[in-house]
């Protein structure tokens, strides 16, 4: 007998990751949250195996990307003349942060929904290594 998993998701869920207690969610959830980091964290197991470590560093390095897109924002007006930047495409400067922000606070609150869930689901399975034979 399949068993049906009914969950109302917000609609802040990344649309890349299956409803938590469905089959293989975990994995698409650590897949999602693993491409929103810099190609090189690929590297480090400690992200890769412990998901809850995984979410928290995904939402560090959103909020930091928040930071540095409202500080090009806000000095946008500034800094760019100086730089021999028109304002017609400082203007479009402009826009294209105000909408990367946006973007990085849906983010930001989808890291947050699936961060919560993969903590409340657990840690992940450990593998142990069976060395020699048990004695009862």
């Amino acid at each position: 007998m399949t068993q049906t998993v009914l969950t109302t998701l917000s609609p802040d869920w990344p649309c890349q990751v299956k409803s938590p207690g469905t089959h293989d969610w975990e994995r698409t959830a650590t897949r999602w949250l693993r491409d929103l980091l810099p190609a090189r964290y690929a590297g480090y197991s400690t992200l890769t195996r412990h998901h809850v470590l995984l979410a928290r560093h995904a939402q560090l390095q959103i909020q930091h990307e928040m930071r540095a897109v409202r500080v090009a924002l806000e000095t946008s007006r500034v800094e760019l003349p100086a730089l021999g930047v028109v304002d017609a495409v400082i203007e479009n400067t402009i826009r294209m942060y105000a909408v990367e922000l946006a973007q990085l606070g849906r983010l930001a609150r989808g890291v947050r929904l699936v961060g919560e869930a993969l903590a409340a689901a657990g840690p992940a399975p450990r593998r142990t290594t069976v060395r020699g034979a048990a004695s009862a």
